[in-house]
């Protein structure tokens, strides 16, 4: 079995943005997958020793990746896999480390109702999914860990929940990788097409998705970050064809950007945005899948 050891833990940012394929899990692929039954498998509980056994499921990852339908029927997905840490010199604790998990808001594509990274959950604990808190034994909760002998645990559904883990990877879910892109002598407007991590004045982040027509006109979507709501994008190729105007479509307001693509390798837009009087600056790094 396969036991991580815990006593320091590190976010190390990597010089080329990648999206992983936990990423591409979205909910409608959750409750297809749990639908269809042919790439996950229903448990009633399953043991560390189990759950290291499907781990290297995802390609990128050595987790194991779970799905729950939780106690107020919402999809969540989860990465995670046993782990020990290390109480006072001598005393080590089973747990479940959880890298990641997300619960989507019902009828979305991939809006989160809760999410968290590097969640120790220990023996005892029980966490609910829906509001990403743990809570006491009189409000339930969708998981819990339980303690089986000195290096072990069960990891079990709560009331009606439902609990999967993925056995294969769903195919076409994580898109084919691109062509990479090749800036000639004379720049293009369709340079433009392809996904893009956004940053707005360093308060906003999200995933930027551009098409362009033959026309110049833009159209696409924008996924913040902050809870992964769907947002659509649309604009226009500029005079010069490095240049591009767009708008963001929030609920109560939009916000326009207006940006030069690089023409050395065109990885990267960098501009201005404009949200109601206040002019701030942007830029969005390419996205290599």
């Amino acid at each position: 079995m396969m036991i991580r050891f815990l006593t320091v833990m590190l976010l190390l940012g990597a010089g080329t943005v990648r999206a992983d394929h936990f990423e591409h899990y979205v909910n409608p692929v959750l409750e297809k997958a749990i639908s269809d039954g042919k790439n996950v498998k229903e448990l009633k509980e399953i043991t560390s020793t189990q759950l290291a056994e499907f781990g290297d499921v995802l390609a990128d990852t050595a987790d194991a990746m779970l799905i729950v339908r939780t106690n107020d029927d919402r999809f969540a997905k989860l990465l995670v896999q046993p782990a020990r840490q290390r109480f006072e010199k001598n005393k080590q604790v089973p747990m479940l480390l959880v890298e990641k998990f997300i619960t989507y808001k019902e009828s979305t594509e991939r809006t989160a109702k809760a999410k968290g990274e590097n969640v120790h959950i220990y023996p005892g604990q029980r966490l609910n999914l829906d509001i990403g808190q743990f809570v006491p034994e009189k409000l339930g909760g969708d998981l819990l860990v339980e303690e089986t002998g000195k290096d072990g645990f069960t990891l079990k559904p709560l009331g009606n929940a439902k609990l999967y883990v993925l056995t294969k990877p769903i195919a076409d879910v994580v898109p084919k990788k691109a062509e990479k892109l090749a800036i000639g002598a004379t720049f293009e407007s369709r340079f433009f097409i392809g996904k893009y991590k956004l940053y707005d004045d360093g308060r906003r982040s999200g995933t930027l998705n551009l098409e362009v027509n033959e026309s110049g006109e833009v159209g696409g979507t924008f996924y913040s970050d902050r809870d992964g709501a769907k947002y659509d994008v649309k604009g226009m190729i500029g005079s010069q064809r490095h240049a591009i105007t767009f708008s963001i479509k929030f609920p109560q307001i939009e916000q326009s950007f207006n940006g030069f693509l690089f023409t050395g390798n065109g990885k990267a837009i960098c501009g201005s945005s404009k949200l109601q009087d206040r002019e701030t600056g942007f830029y969005a790094e390419r996205v290599e899948e």
